[in-house]
């Protein structure tokens, strides 16, 4: 027999190494019914609202209406109700840097909410700063709170991160409830808010929370997208095969927890001229647990995501407050249904780059 292989065998084996180095998407069929080309259908159309709800352009046109907001509906309660769910977006696209980008389960990330509305308040009420002048303050005391509760806990993984994170976001309450300085148990109050500009002061504070929320929602996306985000994912999904690959682990993820932090210290900053009062009991352990929620629910990883899981967790409740004792019975059911028929989230990160997923769906369209 004729052991060199054929012309035919030859175009074939090439054929097969291009599609692997394309990383074409393999269709594999069950014995007896042979392999095809996708149809197009559910998952098509599937992947069609994804990329519209993902667009820059359904964005600009989500930041113009928020910004517009005021023209539309001035009312104290609406305005109220849209700053509490801008500052829950913030949080949540925070905690979706080290939870959903890098992988890190933090379950007291209320600690560095508390940091930036106790640091703000103090220098607005004690000592008379505008609360603009207290932002750089606010991100350096977040900075340093990032490193004090990081350093020695992020070598751990899994649970017992958890659970210590957990624990320092306590001890964060905790010392606040026992300081003379944080006012104790009553806390701060009389925080003024961003000054007279000639408008109303809540929607002042309006404005100003839509661009610092536009902006770090912007920010987090890019930071997704670019060198840092990508070792963020190598060391969610396999922390020990992204450090043979010459990742500093260690560092990248100090990077992510340092990020958040600063997202939830401005947050902090926004939600105490918001209340002009702040107490304890106020940074919980259930903050820590809706921005959660909020983060899973709408998609870890995914920006996009995150921030309709944040809105959908903020305005549910008061959607559905003419339900009166039923609402949260109707709020906890509509979660239980999403997370049912959506366990990946309501839209969650899509993996590949732009350009490869493009040429994919082009190549099923023409083959």
């Amino acid at each position: 027999m004729n052991d060199e292989p054929t012309p035919r065998a030859d175009a074939e084996a090439s054929v097969y190494a291009a599609v692997v180095e394309e990383r074409a998407p393999a269709n594999v069929a069950l014995a007896g019914q042979g392999a095809g080309t996708p149809k197009p259908g559910r998952a098509v159309a599937a992947e069609a609202v994804s990329d519209f709800l993902a667009s820059k352009w359904l964005a600009l046109g989500v930041a113009v209406a928020a910004l517009a907001l005021p023209y539309l509906n001035s009312g104290t309660y609406v305005i109220r109700i849209a700053v509490d769910a801008l500052i829950f977006v913030l949080l949540a696209v925070g905690l979706n840097i080290v939870v959903g980008f890098c992988g890190l389960l933090d379950l007291g990330y209320a600690a560095f909410f508390a940091i930036g509305a106790y640091t703000s308040g103090l220098l607005a009420t004690a000592f008379g700063w505008p609360m603009i002048a207290t932002v750089p303050v606010v991100v350096v005391a977040a900075v340093v709170g990032g490193l004090v509760i990081g350093g020695p806990t992020l070598r751990l993984r899994s649970d017992y991160l958890a659970i210590v994170t957990l624990g320092f976001g306590e001890i964060i309450r905790i010392t606040a409830n026992n300081l003379d300085f944080t006012g104790g148990p009553n806390g701060l109050y009389g925080i003024p808010g961003f000054g007279d500009v000639g408008l109303r002061a809540d929607i002042t504070l309006y404005w100003v929370t839509t661009v610092v929320v536009c902006a770090a929602v912007l920010f987090s996306s890019r930071l997704g997208r670019g060198r840092i985000g990508r070792a963020w994912r190598f060391v969610r999904e396999d922390e020990d095969a992204a450090e043979a690959m010459g990742i500093h682990t260690y560092r990248v993820k100090f990077a992510a927890y340092i990020a958040g932090a600063v997202f939830g210290g401005i947050a902090g900053v926004l939600f105490a001229a918001h209340q002009t009062a702040i107490s304890p009991p106020s940074f919980n352990f259930l903050w820590s647990a809706l921005i959660l929620m909020a983060v899973v629910l709408g998609g870890m990883g995914s920006t996009p995501g995150v921030v309709v899981g944040a809105l959908a967790i903020s305005l549910l409740p008061e959607l559905l407050r003419g339900a009166e004792n039923w609402r949260y019975l109707i709020f906890g059911l509509l979660l239980i249904v999403a997370m049912v028929f959506r366990p990946q989230g309501l839209l969650p990160a899509r993996t590949g780059e732009p350009g490869r997923r493009r040429g994919r769906r082009a190549q099923g369209g023409v083959s």
